[in-house]
């Protein structure tokens, strides 16, 4: 027999809030097989789940487009097209703010006075325009 978690322990493990976990289970992400008292229960599953949400989140996918994957089917549907393109995107803004930790780091090292007549920040300058009309 399968062993439930109340909200507490789902918190607990996942580090998810339980008020966070009420309003993933408000917006259906996840589901409370019942109430221990006034303690909602889940299925162990509901980790993986929320492990999915949190990875979704980070990955920049709004609340509806995680719902959207998730349903309510016993496996969520990935949509590749959707996760190539995040990635693409993800790693373009890498990219971006790897040129911009280049600038401050010169910047903060840079011997001229006057940033603007150093010929290392003016590269950078134009590696930074570059990449903001690429963008556009």
């Amino acid at each position: 027999m399968s062993r439930f978690l109340d909200i507490a322990e789902v918190s607990e493990r996942s580090g998810i809030s339980t008020s966070a976990l009420r309003y993933y289970e408000k917006r259906k992400l996840i589901e409370a097989i019942g109430r221990n008292g006034l303690r909602r229960q889940y299925e162990a599953s509901v980790l993986q789940e929320i492990a999915l949400i949190t990875l979704a989140k980070s990955a920049g996918f709004t609340l509806d487009e995680i719902s959207g994957v998730l349903g309510r089917s016993e496996i969520p549907v990935l949509p590749r097209e959707a996760l190539l393109e995040r990635a693409d995107k993800l790693e373009y803004q890498a990219k971006r703010l790897g040129h911009l930790a280049d600038m401050l780091r010169h910047t903060a090292h840079c011997s001229y006075d006057d940033h603007f007549e150093c010929p290392r920040f003016q590269k950078l300058l134009k590696i930074a325009t570059r990449v903001a009309k690429a963008k556009a």
